[in-house]
């Protein structure tokens, strides 16, 4: 492959972040599978990783590592697309080490000091933030985000401020705002458990049902725009329709979990109207990236990128789209609620959308990071089997776990004979089901090294003698920032 020069010094930042991004990805994956055993094997790795510790650290990380992977993003796109060096290289630096510190740190609280303790010694007593499924994190960590978020929002504002304006850095900077807004919520934990939940909800919902959208559709747009050389023009029309569609149904959509914590009966039909519409973005999606791809104007070297990115707009599709379809409807919610087809939706709408477009931009842009328009193409052979091999995977496990769901709502909430299985006998019915999705786990685990193999395996290719002395972890001379 070719030898290139990044054209702006400062994006060379965006690899820290990346490859911490798929450190923690792989951590995420490695608890993700000890849960999934201990479905089965409830006494795995007990007392050392307690159910309830692996699961706040696995669901954690998933956060942590998209953000890194959001952070990093928007410091590669931002200043190609202004036209300009990032604002402050040093500063995105700083606040790489405190991040990645401070979420190390918390991740060695959960795992070694009991959460009671743990709040504890953190403070949470002044202000208690704490408890909440996706918001474990104590009250320091979560200042912490805060002023992390802000410093990273001032360095790419004023990016985009000094340089040109384009609809892509536009929205994304608007996701990443409305990302960092939303994340406030997070500090208000009233004693009224309805309105709890209700603020509770405005982080999580609107974070992956509405923010993380525009975020999604930006870099969705941007490696599209690179990859297949079709006309801005174009791609905005569709990115603004998207966004649009993605706003108004993910805002009112909220409402499908307004349904049954004690909210006005009026959610029932806005949250199940909206939530009915909420397809429709990520349908828009689907199209909006295989026409591009009909329309391109040039055959990128980097395919891999490509079909990360077609990809991210069908499975998000999928499982965003259809699976969240299954059950957002109030009549059906109110049986499958809380049961494991919301784990099946949630596990593939989160890797369709979010997981793939960050590896899609990932793919894109590290090899330009090291030093060249794209890798070898044996290295590209190893992504796009990763591909494959972890969308099969989470394939094996959506499946797995939609039958589990079934089969519990069956058994737990709409029995024949009008007595309801206990839970956990329940669950014992669901072992085979279970044992699935451990192995779909195991596999996913399987593509996700391929994957990181790609990275070593794009050094020394006969695609180009000058590959041979450029490394994961090397930034080339003239890259450095």
């Amino acid at each position: 492959m070719q030898a290139i020069t990044l054209k702006y010094k400062s994006q060379g930042v965006a690899k820290y972040y990346f490859i911490a991004a798929l450190v923690l990805f792989t951590a995420q994956i490695i608890f993700g599978i000890t849960l999934g055993l201990q479905y089965v094997i409830g006494d795995f790795a007990f007392p050392y990783i307690p159910f309830n510790q692996a699961r706040m650290v696995h669901t954690n990380l998933l956060i942590v590592w998209l953000l890194f992977g959001f952070m990093g993003s928007a410091y590669y796109l931002v200043p190609e697309e202004s036209e300009t060096e990032l604002y402050s290289p040093k500063l995105a630096m700083v606040l790489f080490w405190v991040f990645l510190v401070a979420g190390a740190l918390t991740i060695v609280g959960y795992l070694a000091v009991p959460y009671a303790k743990l709040a504890e010694l953190t403070g949470n007593e002044l202000l208690k933030t704490m408890g909440r499924e996706f918001l474990e994190q104590p009250l320091p960590t979560k200042v912490g985000i805060v002023v992390v978020c802000l410093a990273f929002l001032f360095n790419i504002s004023m990016t985009v401020l000094k340089g040109r304006k384009t609809s892509i850095s536009l929205v994304l900077l608007m996701g990443l705002w409305g990302l960092a807004l939303m994340f406030l919520f997070s500090f208000v934990n009233p004693d009224n458990l309805v309105r709890d939940k209700m603020y509770w909800w405005f982080v999580v919902h609107l974070w992956v049902e509405g923010t993380w959208e525009l975020i999604l559709g930006a870099l969705l747009a941007f490696v599209l725009v690179k990859t297949t050389g079709v006309d801005r023009e174009v791609i905005d029309k569709w990115l603004y329709v998207i966004i649009a569609m993605a706003l108004i149904t993910g805002i009112l959509g909220t409402g499908h979990h307004f349904f049954f914590i004690g909210m006005p009966g009026y959610w029932q039909w806005v949250g199940s109207i909206f939530s009915a519409m909420e397809p429709i973005p990520f349908f828009m999606m689907t199209v909006f990236a295989f026409n591009m791809v009909q329309r391109r104007r040039r055959d990128h070297v980097n395919q891999a990128a490509l079909l990360w990115a077609v990809g991210c707009s069908v499975v998000g599709f999928l499982g965003a789209g259809l699976w969240g379809f299954m059950h957002t409807l109030s009549a059906i919610n109110y049986y499958t609620h809380g049961s494991q087809i919301t784990a099946a939706h949630g596990h593939l709408a989160f890797y369709g959308a979010y997981v793939l477009v960050v590896i899609a931009m990932i793919s894109y842009a590290m090899p330009t990071l090291r030093g060249f328009e794209a890798n070898n193409r044996r290295a590209q052979a190893f992504e796009m089997w990763s591909f494959w091999i972890m969308t099969i995977s989470m394939g094996l496990m959506v499946l797995a776990l939609t039958g589990a769901g079934i089969l519990q709502v069956w058994l737990q909430r709409m029995p024949t004979d009008g007595t309801a299985m206990p839970f956990m006998a329940t669950q014992e019915q669901l072992r085979f089901f279970y044992w699935l999705r451990v192995g779909g786990g195991v596999g996913f685990l399987a593509g996700l090294l391929t994957y990181l193999y790609s990275f070593f395996a794009a050094p020394g290719s006969q695609d180009s003698e000058e590959q041979s002395s450029t490394g994961l972890f090397q930034l080339r001379p003239q890259q450095r920032v």
